[in-house]
């Protein structure tokens, strides 16, 4: 292992959220799960391990919340977070983009 720059404060923090893309680190199907854990007992779908750029991943948070009603957000870990349980129409958009997606996880 070399010695990778990992961290610095002059970049904002972890330099390597940024190089997952870049380096194709992300693999295989998007994974979609349903979330409530430490959200006071609202549901979330989450979708992470997307192989999209920053402007990409927000062109879809905001398809996927037309979709669904609800809100939503892109975090700053790169995935997606999609107010209530909606977990159906969430894959069903994903398939309509053509983005494997996959469920994972209850």
């Amino acid at each position: 292992m070399g010695n990778k720059l990992v961290w610095s404060s002059e970049f904002g923090g972890d330099v390597r959220k940024d190089e997952e893309v870049e380096e194709g680190l992300i693999e295989g199907p998007a994974h979609v799960r349903r979330e409530t854990k430490a959200r006071g007992g609202k549901t979330v779908v989450t979708i992470g391990n997307l192989a999209l750029d920053k402007s990409e991943k927000a062109a879809l948070c905001k398809r996927l919340k037309k979709r669904c009603g609800t809100g939503g957000t892109v975090k700053k870990e790169g995935h997606i977070e999609i107010q209530g349980n909606v977990l159906d129409a969430v894959l069903d958009e994903l398939k309509k983009a053509d983005i494997p997606a996959k469920q994972v996880g209850g």
